[in-house]
């Protein structure tokens, strides 16, 4: 089974056809069904279908199952393709092979972070701490057909456009984690700027700013550390 964390096409990930990705996770999470309808029909035009049907079925983690189900029916009627006949996510004795491959996934995202946030989560409720690693990041963030580092990506943009601080937070260090560039984050929130409001969009670059300042110093911190033992 391919880790979506595992495939080659991950390195300089905001090309044309990543863009209306993101852009599509943004309206999917929190735009009109019009805004999802011409999304939807840019994204058959410029990206490709096994991303397109991924970042639909991710999308009921960050969006919530209604506005999912509304980007699935959409995307039949515009792309034209029909669903397939069975799919390795209705297969309920994979369970203990979704808790290993989430476990890894979250860990890859959340990498130093990782054991204090299963603690955290745990801390407010043990089932919240199992569904997030089996359903969450094992059963759909760890799917093939999607990378993680678009993956991670698309979070960033559904969480700046549902205006969640604490987990845009979270996952524009787990973006980098998972393989992004800097150039590639930056790019994501460019190219959701027009959904978002102009405050939010000055807020959400000030805390990009202040993560990638974090992981300068974390740097320097190495670096300094190197030196010392050489």
């Amino acid at each position: 089974m391919t880790n979506a964390s595992t495939t080659s096409d991950t390195a300089g990930v905001l090309d044309a056809a990543t863009v209306p990705l993101v852009r599509l996770a943004a309206v999917i999470t929190a735009g009109t069904e019009r805004a999802l309808r011409a999304e939807l029909a840019m994204a058959a035009a410029g990206s490709r279908v096994e991303w397109i049907e991924e970042l639909i079925l991710q999308s009921y983690i960050f969006a919530g199952f209604p506005r999912a189900l509304n980007a699935a029916r959409e995307w039949r009627r515009v792309s034209g393709t029909r669903a397939p006949d069975d799919d390795e996510g209705e297969d309920f004795a994979m369970a203990a092979e979704w808790r290993e491959r989430g476990e890894a996934t979250c860990a890859t995202v959340y990498g130093p972070f990782y054991e204090r946030l299963r603690h955290n989560i745990r801390s407010l409720h043990p089932a919240l701490d199992a569904w997030m690693i089996v359903e969450g990041y094992g059963k759909v963030l760890s799917r093939p057909g999607l990378d993680l580092t678009r993956r991670e990506l698309c979070i960033v943009a559904a969480c700046a456009a549902a205006q969640q601080d604490r987990q845009l937070h979270s996952h524009l260090h787990g973006a980098v984690h998972s393989g992004a560039t800097e150039a590639d984050i930056t790019g994501t929130l460019d190219a959701i700027d027009d959904l978002l409001d102009p405050g939010d969009a000055a807020r959400y670059r000030k805390l990009w700013g202040h993560v990638r300042g974090t992981r300068d110093e974390e740097r320097g911190t190495r670096d300094e550390g190197r030196g010392t033992r050489a």
